[in-house]
């Protein structure tokens, strides 16, 4: 496929499976059936592929702290598709997380030109009240990027672990690429490494729910917090087969890989560049010894932040949803009324005549009301499964699904924009 994935392209991602052998994506539906109350997303397999997700699978049985982070670029109003990465963040945050979300201003002004004062209109007005309305919880945090010290000073640091040859073979940068706008891929970096700062409670497992052309980022971040870290942690086989494992210095300061040595129960073999571990049985004591001397002396320890991919919703009208392109997509602040008259003009997946769709049944795969009520109307998997049964034998007919998904679209933008009412007054209990 030699899909070229761009975070601010129009990306159209015809076969997602192939995303798993090019980019070393893993399947989600692998390791969904291991969460106690998955969401929708999960269920229905719109959430498709994960990295490291274990990680945060291991924290939520353990009760061991995990983050999860997103945010938006503010350049023009959110709908349904900023929707699916709120209610992700949402989730998580109830399933334990400490949850932060970054408003990208930086990115916004270096990349597309948007003002600071319309990056903070828009970030506000339309990003962060919708957040608030569908539930996000205020001992989360909501942060704008250029105001974010953490970020800042995290950005620069980061730098110094990054070349213009690597940007260039992630996002295809070029001599002509502004110097602000290959910060701003820092800054997006320090925005998910920054929850794992020692005033968030140190290293943690953080999660990063976004769309799969987002996936560069991810890419990027984890090859930097490897290359962040003093230490890496080898197993290795003597030369009678006996394992252990050896802590290998990356840099590290004088004394911390005999720090190491002191601290662990084990026999160990200090070296110079490295200390070897004998009889090492519990791995996690070995790596929380590893993390707390390199935080100690100076460094991160970071750990590598996992994601999650979800599908993309279609257009209403079928192609690709493009905010540039009104009558695809539906806003959070739209008209209720005028959001349903759009739904009731989407593309479905019917056939050309009635006498056809009795006989040989519709195509809910390729049906933008259909997918509307599977992305965002209808929570119960059965009455979606029931919907789904009676359009492939004939039995529903593509006016009534219309009629239903414009009905639960009115009352689902009536409600939310009550509560975005609401989350306007509660705007100070975020620290906005």
């Amino acid at each position: 496929m030699n899909t070229k994935l761009d975070p601010w392209g129009s990306v159209n991602i015809d076969d997602y499976s192939k995303l798993f052998d090019e980019f070393g994506i893993l399947p989600f539906e692998d390791i969904c059936s291991e969460l106690p109350d998955p969401h929708r997303y999960m269920r229905r397999k719109i959430i498709f592929g994960h990295r490291s997700y274990d990680l945060i699978t291991d924290a939520m049985k353990n009760k061991d702290p995990f983050s999860v982070m997103s945010g938006f670029m503010p350049t023009g109003g959110g709908h349904l598709g900023h929707k699916m990465v709120m209610e992700e963040i949402i989730w998580h945050q109830k399933m334990g997380a400490d949850a932060f979300v970054g408003i990208a201003d930086r990115e916004a002004y270096s990349v597309r030109g948007v003002s600071w004062e319309k990056c903070r209109q828009i970030g506000v007005e339309d990003y962060i009240v919708s957040l608030i309305a569908l539930g996000f919880e205020p001992d989360g945090h909501i942060y704008f990027q250029s105001e974010s010290d953490n970020v800042k000073e995290l950005t620069f640091e980061l730098g110094s672990k990054t070349n213009f040859s690597e940007l260039s073979a992630i996002y295809g940068f070029s001599g002509e690429t502004s110097v602000s706008h290959m910060v701003s891929t820092l800054s997006q970096s320090a925005d998910i490494l920054h929850p794992q700062l020692s005033e968030f409670g140190g290293p943690k497992p953080t999660v990063i729910p976004v769309g799969a052309d987002q996936d560069p980022h991810m890419r990027l971040t984890r090859g930097i917090a490897h290359k962040m870290n003093m230490f890496r942690i080898e197993g290795r086989e003597d030369k009678n087969d006996n394992k252990y494992f050896s802590v290998r210095s990356k840099a590290a300061p004088e004394g911390a890989l005999a720090d190491i040595a002191e601290r662990l129960p084990w026999d160990t073999k200090l070296f110079e560049g490295h200390v070897d571990v004998f009889g090492a049985d519990n791995y996690t004591k070995l790596l929380n010894t590893v993390r707390e001397v390199e935080i100690e002396y100076g460094g991160y320890a970071f750990v590598p932040p996992s994601s999650t991919y979800h599908r993309f919703m279609s257009g209403l009208q079928g192609g690709k949803m493009s905010s540039s392109v009104p009558e695809s997509i539906i806003s959070l602040k739209e008209d209720p009324k005028a959001a349903a008259k759009k739904v009731k003009r989407a593309k479905t997946g019917g056939r050309m005549t009635l006498e056809e769709q009795k006989k040989l049944g519709g195509d809910p795969n390729n049906c933008s009301a259909f997918e509307l009520l599977m992305f965002h109307l209808v929570e119960d998997d059965k009455e979606l499964e029931e919907i789904y049964n009676e359009c492939i034998c004939g039995k529903r007919m593509c006016g009534s699904c219309k009629s239903l998904a414009a009905e639960l679209m009115t009352e689902f933008l009536t409600e939310h924009q009550e509560k975005r009412e609401l989350a306007k007054d509660r705007l100070d209990d975020y620290g906005l």
